[in-house]
């Protein structure tokens, strides 16, 4: 396996000598491809070569500093090979986006590469025995005719490589893991080998020979990253990130995609090496990493959460107390002291943010690690409850050092949840000014009940900041809570105001603009001594110039509304003189139809209520009695007796 130099000037790197030395190929200007060249595989031309990759010629390979020379030929002599090529990079990305590791699932990646080596093997006819008998087979120069048998050797490696990364996230909870993880690691590192060996050969063209060479030397230096060999690391790094830059320089901006994205992949773990090698300055460089990109991924994700926290536990051994709001109180808990060191870079690294979903990654990781610094608090807090209660009798309210310390953290959770729901309202109001380019795209349109939403949290959020203990008796504090309540009531009423204007509703939507000056004149009145901690909220003023125009804006759309309304049947508006050019259609409203139901007068109903309360005359002596009947009233009336 042959080593990289570092680079010098922009002789040939990258170039395989045919027929030519090593000393005349150092003297061959190496400049951008030409892009008029049709993509052929083997082809080149003077001054760089073509996308598709290089041909070797027949005296032979030459190298120059270490790298593999391609042969440079004449600008206007074309040549087609038959060089077996194979995109490394582009093979492995692509599988291991497809098949799990878009997820972290590496489990799912080791047994995609196991079921792809059988295909490959059953359709190479390169099986290694059968299921009774083991025979060994190896992949050898004579065969390289066909690509698939470095594809063969390439996922033997990256099954290897993806159950050594399986391991390594088991390893948490199972250190004895990490020598299985070891062993895996050093298995795919052999199959590199392999690999960079078989393409040494005059059958492989020069782009597979370097991509081999640098896919050798990432994983190397991956087995000695966990290995904690840093230099050793470092320099297999180094190797890497050199052949991908000079890959990336060499082909198209499409084709370079891939190989500036594993330079960037790289670049964090190169710093960490170099900072254990002895490079104080590196610790800066690789949080600064960590932060623009809202977290570290992968190999060296949670090394770098180690090293950021080591390195600030060692800046909290000199920290003993903090002053918020005119008074000192000690920090005695360590999860604490962390938290503030590192509260500054997080805020500078917020604002710094390139995009929206960064600073969303960034202001979660503080709110969570805010979060944990209160709960070590509130631990704290618990078994000190009677010192506490007695504390407060003996300083006349004055609540402990420990119950200020609680009371600053919430103070920091709540400012932070408010300014990130600030940045969601910014960003949802310049989504509602591209309303119509959203709609073209066929995307959800934003509406102003979702910025009311994170308005109404961001006053509940003030209110609790109000209720905090400890700041019950500060005025100032107070009077700034106020005038910033003030300032979100003006923007909520606004959007309301917003939502009534798109149904329509006039009446209601002025009546909120009204409100909305009238909060926004309270503030500008009663903010002249407190202008400092009212620079970070929305300008007042800009407000109340856009709710000037809006309310000219809805005062004529509501007259226009008037006068073009047409809603009412002709029948109903003779009295009115209106151009209505709905008479002339074939939908004219002459009249309601069906016509609607009009109220009549019906029958009355009569209800005899004196009925109940009247006393008849008894009428018995007047009624005939009636006849007895019977046998017996049948023998009276035969012998003539009668009653």
């Amino acid at each position: 396996m042959s080593s990289l130099s570092p680079l010098e000037g922009r002789g040939a790197e990258i170039a395989v000598c045919s027929g030519i030395t090593a000393a005349n190929c150092a003297n061959i200007p190496f400049g951008p491809p030409h892009r008029d060249t049709e993509p052929w595989a083997g082809e080149v031309r003077s001054g760089g070569f073509s996308p598709a990759g290089a041909a070797t010629g027949a005296a032979g390979n030459g190298r120059v500093n270490g790298y593999v020379c391609l042969s440079i030929l004449d600008s206007k002599r074309y040549c087609r090979s038959s060089l077996t090529q194979i995109a490394v990079l582009q093979i492995v990305k692509e599988s291991q986006q497809q098949h799990g590791l878009r997820h972290g699932d590496f489990q799912r990646y080791r047994g995609y590469c196991s079921r792809r080596l059988r295909r490959l093997r059953k359709t190479l006819n390169f099986k290694m025995g059968n299921r009774h008998k083991f025979t060994g087979k190896k992949v050898t120069e004579e065969i390289l005719s066909d690509n698939r048998y470095l594809l063969l050797i390439l996922m033997d490696a990256e099954r290897a490589w993806s159950y050594a990364m399986q391991l390594k996230q088991e390893a948490n909870t199972e250190p004895r893991k990490r020598f299985h993880l070891l062993s895996r690691l050093r298995k795919a590192v052999k199959h590199a080998e392999e690999l960079e060996r078989l393409c040494e050969s005059n059958r492989v063209d020069a782009k597979t020979k370097l991509e081999a060479q640098a896919y050798m030397a990432y994983l190397t230096g991956m087995l000695r990253f966990e290995h904690q060999e840093w230099k050793a690391a470092m320099e297999a790094f180094n190797k890497c990130k050199t052949i991908y830059e000079k890959l990336a320089n060499a082909f198209t901006e499409e084709q370079a995609v891939l190989y500036n994205q594993r330079v960037e992949e790289i670049s964090p773990n190169i710093r960490y090496c170099a900072y254990n090698i002895g490079d104080q300055s590196a610790i800066s460089e690789l949080m600064q990493m960590r932060l623009r990109s809202g977290g570290t991924e992968g190999l060296l994700a949670e090394k770098l959460e180690a090293l950021i926290t080591q390195t600030r536990a060692k800046q909290a051994a000199t920290m003993s107390e903090v002053e918020w709001r005119g008074r000192t109180v000690p920090v005695k808990i360590d999860k604490v002291r962390i938290f503030l060191l590192g509260l500054a870079d997080n805020e500078a690294a917020i604002v710094q943010a390139e995009n929206e979903e960064t600073k969303e990654r960034l202001f979660e990781s503080l709110l969570s690690e805010c979060r944990d610094a209160i709960q070590a608090v509130r631990e704290d807090l618990k078994p000190d409850q009677k010192q506490r209660e007695h504390s407060l009798e003996m300083d006349s309210g004055k609540v402990s050092n420990i119950q200020y310390l609680h009371s600053y953290l919430t103070y920091i959770k709540l400012s932070t949840a408010i300014k990130r729901n600030e940045s969601m309202a910014k960003s949802l109001q310049k989504a509602l000014l591209q309303q119509q380019r959203s709609e073209e795209d066929g995307k959800r349109t934003p509406r102003p009940q979702d910025l009311i939403r994170l308005y109404d949290i961001i006053l509940q959020n003030l209110v609790e900041l109000t209720q905090l203990p400890g700041l019950e008796e500060d005025k100032n504090f107070q009077k700034e809570i106020g005038l910033k309540t003030l300032v979100y009531k003006a923007y909520r009423c606004f959007f309301i105001a917003q939502s009534y204007v798109l149904v329509k509703k006039w009446s209601e939507a002025l009546v909120l603009y009204e409100r909305v000056l009238k909060y926004a004149s309270e503030v500008q009145s009663e903010a002249g001594a407190y202008k400092n901690s009212l620079k970070e909220l929305p300008d007042v003023q800009d407000l109340i110039t856009q709710v000037n125009a809006e309310k000219y804006s809805l005062q004529a759309a509501a007259i226009l509304g008037e006068l073009h309304n047409h809603t009412r049947p002709l029948s109903e508006r003779f009295e009115t003189f209106c151009l209505d050019p709905s008479l002339v259609s074939k939908q004219v409203s002459l009249v309601h139809f069906p016509p609607g139901f009009q109220p009549i007068p019906c029958k009355p109903l009569f209800f005899d209520l004196a009925l109940n309360h009247v006393a008849f005359p008894p009428l018995e002596d007047k009624v005939e009695q009636k006849a007895k009947s019977g046998l017996t009233g049948y023998i009276k009336g035969i012998f003539g007796f009668k009653s």
